[in-house]
């Protein structure tokens, strides 16, 4: 009876910690999310742009523990046109149907965070270009901007580590 008893509280203290503090694969996916969404809001601000924009698919992502509560992160990803004009307030793919007739803008970001949240310093990186205007040696642009010491934990580069969503 008196192990019955431990079995339940100590499976009752599980669930109880697991459901009251976000893990960390949590906090990290919420990371991302706040990468994206800062991508979405520059490129949504653009002048030249007629149509909302909204994250469309994962590319790739990474990110890179160097301590003390420091994640550099890197992430590669599209954005697809809506019906909605630029501007719209609370946007979904819900309420702005994705657009067919209209080229992706592709994106790549990285940034450091810290205890979750993201550094202004260094200064987050977002390079976002419609994908049939991205060259090649733009791409190799990205890549070197984001390997620079500034987004480098001075181990492992932050895109040799890079995993599939």
């Amino acid at each position: 009876m008196a192990v019955l008893l431990r079995v339940l509280l100590f499976a009752a203290l599980i669930f109880l910690s697991s459901s009251e503090v976000p893990s960390d694969s949590t906090k990290l996916k919420e990371v991302f999310q706040k990468g994206i969404d800062l991508a979405v809001q520059q490129v949504n601000s653009h002048t030249g742009l007629q149509n909302h924009f909204l994250f469309f698919k994962t590319v790739e992502q990474s990110s890179i523990e160097s301590g003390f509560g420091v994640i550099y992160i890197y992430q590669h990803f599209y954005l697809k046109p809506t019906k909605c004009s630029r501007g719209t307030e609370n946007a979904d793919p819900k309420t702005c149907a994705f657009r067919n007739d209209r080229p992706l803008i592709d994106c790549a970001i990285c940034y450091k965070t810290h205890a979750w949240e993201i550094e202004k310093d260094p200064k987050p990186y977002v390079h976002c270009v419609h994908k049939p205007a991205l060259t090649e040696e733009m791409k190799k642009g990205r890549v070197e901007h984001c390997q620079k010491g500034v987004y480098g934990s001075g181990t492992a580069t932050l895109l040799t580590s890079i995993g599939k969503p």
